[in-house]
This record gives C-alpha cells, sequence and structure tokens, in this order.
C-alpha cells in the first residue's frame, strides 16, 4: 500500500512538471505554472520523506541531516532570489544549474560504492547509467561554474593552443574508460580518473567560447544537467525525477539547437568547445564613413511622437540600466498619441535565452507587443523610426556584410532597413563578442548618449509636451 502511494504521488508529480512547464510557455500563465510546478516537487519530497521508509525498512534515513539540507538550501535560495537583479539572473542559472549538475554526479558517486559489492555478470547497465550520470553531471557542474565565472567577469576567455585536439582527446579517453569498465574488471580508480577527465572536459568546453555565444552554452548546460537527473531517475526507479529530468533535457537540447541555427552555428563545434571564441582584432567597419551623428532627446521625441511605426530593439544595456519599466511608459504614452509600437527580440538578445521576454514581461509589456525576428524583420523596411536600447551584436550589419567578421552569418535583426535609427548607449563601446558595430556610422543612424533609463526618462518627459 506504502508503495502504491508514493508511486501514485510522484505521477501527480510528474503531471504537475508537465502542466507548469506548459504553463511557462505564456507569461500571463507562465507565474502560475511554476508555482504548479513547485508544488508537484513539494509533493514528491514529502512523499519520499514519509512514505519511502515504510516499504524499505532496510534503508535508514538520517532525517537530521535531510531537514539540515533542506532548510539551509531554502534560506540560500530566497535569498539569492530575493536579492538578484535581472542583470545577473544568467550568472544565477548558471550557478543553480552547476549545482543541479553536482548533484547528479555525487548521486553516481554514491551509488557507484554501493554497486561495487554487487555480483553482476555480463552487461551492466546499472554501471553505464552510474558512468554515463557522473561524466554529464560533472560536465554540467564544472562548465557552468566556468559560465558563472565568464559572466560574472570575473574570468577572462582563454584559448589554449590545440585547444580542440585536447578536447578530442579527453572525449576519447573518456569514452576508452567508459567501455574498459563496463566490459572489465574495473577498480574504483578508473572511476574517480573518469571523474577527474570529465571536469577537466567541462572547463576546457566553457573557457574558449566567446560572450556573444554564451546563451547557447547555458542552455546546452541545462540540458546536460537534465539528463543527468534522468539517469538519476533510472537508479532509482524515480518516476519523478526521472520525468523532471527528460523534460529539462528535452526542452534544453530543443533550445540549443534554437539558439544554434539563431547564431548560425553547429551543433558539433557548440560540443568540441570550437565556437565563438572572442575576437583579437575586432571587424572594422565597411561603411567609408566614420562620423557619429547625434541627436537630441527634444529632436528624437518630435521624431517619435510624428512617426507612424515605431520598434524598439532592447538589448543587455536596457537591462543593465533597469530601464524596461520607463521604457514601456515611453511606449504607452507614444501609443496614446496613435504611434503604432513594437518590441523586435533578438533569439540571443541578453546574456542568455528569453532574457529580454523575461525583462519586459517584468514591466507588464503586452506579450502580443514582442515579435521574434523572423516575424518582425520583414515589417523593419516601413519603420519610421528604430529605437535600439542597448543591443549591439544582434543588429549589427557585418554579420550580413563582412565575410572576416566573426559573427559574419549570424541572423541579425535588419534594423538598417528603417528609415530611422536611434542608438542608445553610454558610449562606443563594442559589444559583448568584442568587434565595432558598422551600423553606428550609418548617415541615417543617430546616437542618443547617456544612461538608458536616465535618456528614456526624460524623453517620456519631453515626448509628453510635444
Amino acid at each position: 500500500m506504502s508503495l502504491n502511494l508514493l508511486e501514485i504521488s510522484y505521477l501527480i508529480a510528474s503531471l504537475t512538471f508537465i502542466i507548469g512547464l506548459k504553463m511557462l510557455s505564456h507569461p500571463d500563465s507562465a507565474r502560475k505554472g511554476n508555482l504548479i510546478a513547485a508544488v508537484g516537487m513539494l509533493i514528491a519530497i514529502v512523499a519520499t520523506l514519509t512514505i519511502f521508509q515504510d516499504f524499505d525498512e532496510d534503508k535508514i534515513l538520517n532525517y537530521g541531516l535531510i531537514f539540515s539540507g533542506l532548510i539551509v538550501g531554502t534560506v540560500i535560495g530566497t535569498v539569492m532570489a530575493k536579492k538578484v537583479q535581472m542583470t545577473a539572473m544568467p550568472q544565477m542559472v548558471s550557478f543553480f544549474n552547476g549545482m543541479g549538475g553536482a548533484c547528479a554526479a555525487l548521486i553516481a558517486i554514491i551509488e557507484y560504492q554501493h554497486h561495487q559489492h554487487s555480483t553482476v555478470t555480463g552487461f551492466d547497465g546499472e554501471l553505464l547509467v552510474m558512468l554515463l550520470g557522473l561524466l554529464i553531471g560533472s560536465v554540467s557542474f564544472s562548465g557552468s561554474m566556468i559560465a558563472y565565472g565568464k559572466l560574472e567577469g570575473k574570468i577572462k576567455d582563454k584559448i589554449l593552443p590545440m585547444n580542440q585536439a585536447i578536447n578530442m582527446i579527453l572525449l576519447g579517453a573518456i569514452i576508452v574508460l567508459i567501455i574498459y569498465q563496463l566490459f572489465a574488471e574495473s577498480t574504483p580508480l578508473e572511476f574517480y580518473i573518469l571523474l577527474g577527465l570529465a571536469l577537466v572536459y567541462g572547463v576546457l568546453f566553457v573557457m574558449p567560447i566567446g560572450g556573444a555565444d554564451m546563451p547557447v552554452v547555458i542552455s546546452l548546460l541545462n540540458s546536460f544537467t537534465g539528463m543527468a537527473a534522468a539517469f538519476g531517475g533510472f537508479l532509482y526507479d524515480n518516476k519523478a525525477m526521472l520525468t523532471g529530468g527528460i523534460l529539462v533535457g528535452s526542452a534544453g537540447t530543443i533550445l540549443t539547437i534554437l539558439m544554434c541555427n539563431a547564431m548560425n552555428r553547429s551543433l558539433t563545434n557548440v560540443l568540441l568547445g570550437a565556437f565563438g571564441a572572442a575576437s583579437t582584432g575586432g571587424a572594422k567597419s565597411q561603411s567609408g564613413d566614420q562620423t557619429v551623428r547625434e541627436i537630441s532627446i527634444s529632436d528624437t521625441a518630435v521624431l517619435l511622437s510624428y512617426s507612424q511605426n515605431v520598434v524598439i530593439v532592447p538589448g543587455y544595456g536596457l537591462a543593465v540600466a533597469q530601464a524596461q519599466h520607463t521604457c514601456h511608459e515611453l511606449e504607452k504614452l507614444l501609443e496614446e498619441k496613435g504611434v503604432e509600437v513594437n518590441y523586435a527580440i533578438h533569439p540571443v538578445a541578453g546574456r542568455m535565452p528569453g532574457h529580454m521576454n523575461v525583462l519586459l514581461a517584468e514591466a507588464d509589456v503586452p506579450y502580443e507587443r514582442l515579435q521574434e525576428m523572423e516575424e518582425i524583420n520583414p515589417k523593419l523596411a516601413n519603420a519610421d523610426v528604430v529605437v535600439v536600447i542597448g543591443a549591439n551584436d544582434v543588429v549589427n550589419p557585418a554579420a550580413k556584410n563582412d565575410p572576416s567578421s566573426p559573427i559574419y552569418g549570424m541572423p541579425i535583426l535588419e534594423v538598417d532597413q528603417a528609415k530611422n535609427i536611434i542608438i542608445l548607449k553610454r558610449g562606443m563601446s563594442a559589444g559583448y563578442a568584442g568587434i565595432e558595430n558598422e551600423l553606428f556610422f550609418f548617415p541615417k543612424t543617430r546616437m542618443l548618449f547617456g544612461d538608458a533609463k536616465d535618456s528614456l526618462q526624460k524623453l517620456t518627459a519631453e515626448v509628453k509636451n510635444v
């Protein structure tokens, strides 16, 4: 009876994960979906602590350690979630993702210690699951920690000589070790060598990747953690753990592929850590005219107020300035004047997939105003004004015009097709990819220098007076 109740609890938890994930597809239901999935996880935890002991009396639960861990984890997680700024959300996602990978690797280590005393003959499927969980969890942990350091600005991009070859050799050694342990009498030494190699590979995998490609890496590492958690579900025959891991792994993999398409990168290159290294020289502008043309707040207000169609392109600079609410206020003011306003969202704008969507949803921007790149690009030629706020690489025409550019071939928001372009920036600094943006020098481009929030506040006040 207890076993049935436990399985039913896990089934209910699995259903809440699926329902919650479905509800995350729209901002209006995302908060409720997140809460539903959280309730499902709570059900799974409570059921494990209260029912598990009843049908498996041989396994004694150390409730002191368990509740200590729950309390400490809850306090740390709550404090971090309350304090984190939207600009630092990618770092927190990387950190939490790394913790998930570490947990999966620890499960494999603990279960391997128990497995050593088993007498399995022939192919050992359980050992294979442990080895894969150890490998993927370790890569996810060390890779996520490097990603966290790079996003936080504490770790610089570094490419080792023959980086690709080293990664290939490491992968080969890892595969050989896994096969050896499956078909030969292995000792714990090989198991822990595999752990070390996996940790090193995670570091070398992420270290050379440039900032502009970091959204792909975050998504891929997230899928790794999901797969590692699913392997833990296999080991424990835990349906909730298995379902949750599969959902995270599959969603992360699909998102990785979408990100690769958006960046015009192949998944093979991502796995080898062979793409996106920061540019050392920087692409040169191909426009020929290096003149920067500025515009005043009052002229910008007049231009926007008498336009029919305005498109706003949000970027990381908008998040840094925490100007999303001010931007939404400007948007509503223009709408009252009869101006059609939409937002152009690039798949990899910001520091992680969906960063801009979450940022604008936080400011209550209507979801239907957020238009993805494929939807908005054909309309940009008819836009009277495009306002670029803190975005850089995702609007850089070098991706189309300069074969020598590191971002050449990457699909971009074609804002250069608009009738007028206004760019809000603090200065002329390069974007996250570290290359010059030739859009700054286009004859129809005007630069509005200053902090994005301050500029938008002044612009909003000026538009009211037009």
